[in-house]
Formats: C-alpha cells, structure tokens, sequence
C-alpha cells in the first residue's frame, strides 16, 4: 500500500459545550490537519494523488470554511451573537473537538472523490487527534 500525506496549517477558535474544563472558555489554536491518501499502486505518473488535487479539494474548503473562524457546536449561545455581529462562524453537530475536526475534514475529502485513509489534527505541537477510515 502506498501513502502520501498533505500537511495543512490554519487558525480557528472554539469552545466546548458540556465540558468542564479549560476548553469551555473561548480561545483558539493554530492547527495543523494531515491528510493521507492511500492506493494500492501508483497512477500512470508514479503517485498515489497528485499534492496540488488535494490542496484543490480540502485546503481551499479549510482556508474558506475553518480557516480563523469559530468552530462551535450548533446549539451554542455564541453562534446568533457571533453572526448577528457578522463575525464567521462554522457550525457543527457536535463540540467542535480535535476529533470532530479530524471528521470533518476527512469527511470533506471523501466527498471529493479523495481515497482518503486517515485525518489528524494537531490541536497543538503535542496533542493530536485521529479520524480514520474504518
């Protein structure tokens, strides 16, 4: 099997909805999501993808949709005063954790048409969380 790995930088706020902790409070991160792609043989130009088909495919929906912006839970109180303030938002089913964000991304690549294996977010340079195919 072979892999190629698309590594993708960006800043985001968020907060934890039914957490009881640090991450209940507002604050943000300068994550960092890894992308790997994998196939069992190379395409006629010897790649398992070509880098530049998913910056096309999931770095521009980060940078239009993440990229510093608060991530928050749907039900959240901030999400009406954020937007009504005109700030940018995205919104999600669930808290918006380092796992949740893998999803999402990974997600985000499938729909692409991506033979997407596995996303990581790194929340920061220690901690990092996993979505992966099953």
């Amino acid at each position: 099997m072979f892999s190629a790995t698309k590594r993708i930088d960006f800043s985001y706020g968020h907060r934890l909805l039914d957490y009881d902790g640090k991450c209940a409070h507002v604050h943000g991160h300068n994550g960092r999501a890894e992308i790997e792609i994998a196939a069992p043989a190379l395409d006629s130009r010897g790649m398992v993808v070509d880098f530049g088909d998913i910056r096309a495919a999931v770095r521009t929906w980060i940078e239009q949709e993440l990229d510093h912006r608060m991530l928050l839970r749907s039900d959240d109180p901030l999400v009406g005063i954020l937007r009504q303030m005109g700030e940018p938002v995205f919104e999600m089913d669930a808290n918006p954790t380092a796992e949740n964000i893998a999803k999402a991304i990974f997600e985000r690549a499938r729909a692409a048409g991506l033979p997407v294996v596995a996303v990581r977010l790194w929340e920061t340079p220690d901690s990092v969380a996993e979505y992966r195919a099953t």
